[in-house]
């Protein structure tokens, strides 16, 4: 499972990367989904300009998580993470599955975009379906373009990414079939010790 999840950390952090590339090219009749979506990159590439921010790492990574998580929604990528596991936990193992999950991905996603590097982004298309959107881009990669799509859900008013799909590969769906397999051969309680684990190397 730790070669699997070392991968799946990795799509994460590409997907990271690639949103902050510049320059972005501007597709015709973007939403406010697009545009808010927009507004976070130039926010977290403002932080990452940031010549005092630069001498203090662990305040700009701070800023850096809060900035981004306005724009996740963990509940969701945990709901769809854990699937029909979901479901027999309690409330208690919920909420600290929510809150485990979130750290792994938040150390996931921060270690990667401090040292992104510059690229072309390119959003092609936007596609809305009630309370679901998505913003699919191109994204330049060693001279050669790759899809990132950001799947939305819309709670309370806002916009949120609960999924990154790049090369047609789904982060959560990863992490789901992760999760169902040693589920089958581990209990709960193992799986949270094993992100747990996971969590502390990326600290």
């Amino acid at each position: 499972m730790q070669n699997a999840r070392k991968y799946l950390n990795t799509i994460l952090g590409l997907a990271i990367l690639f949103v902050l590339s510049a320059p972005q090219g501007i597709m015709a009749n973007q939403s406010a989904i697009t545009n808010d979506l927009k507004q976070t990159i130039n926010q977290v590439i403002e932080i990452l300009q940031d010549e005092n921010l630069k001498e203090d790492p662990d305040a700009r990574r701070a800023i850096l998580r809060k900035t981004i998580d306005k724009r996740f929604n963990y509940q969701q990528m945990a709901v769809r993470a854990l699937a029909k596991n979901w479901g027999p936990r309690s409330s208690e193992e919920r909420a600290e599955f929510v809150k485990l999950f979130r750290k792994l991905l938040e150390r996931s996603y921060a270690n990667k975009i401090e040292n992104f590097r510059d690229g072309e982004i390119r959003y092609s298309d936007e596609i809305i379906k009630g309370k679901f959107a998505m913003v699919k881009t191109k994204v330049q990669q060693h001279g050669k373009f790759v899809s990132l799509d950001y799947k939305l859900i819309k709670e309370n008013g806002n916009w949120k990414v609960y999924d990154f799909i790049i090369s047609g590969v789904s982060m959560i769906r990863n992490y789901r079939s992760q999760f169902s397999k040693t589920l089958k051969e581990k209990s709960f309680k193992e799986l949270m010790e094993s992100l747990e684990q996971s969590v502390e190397t990326k600290a």
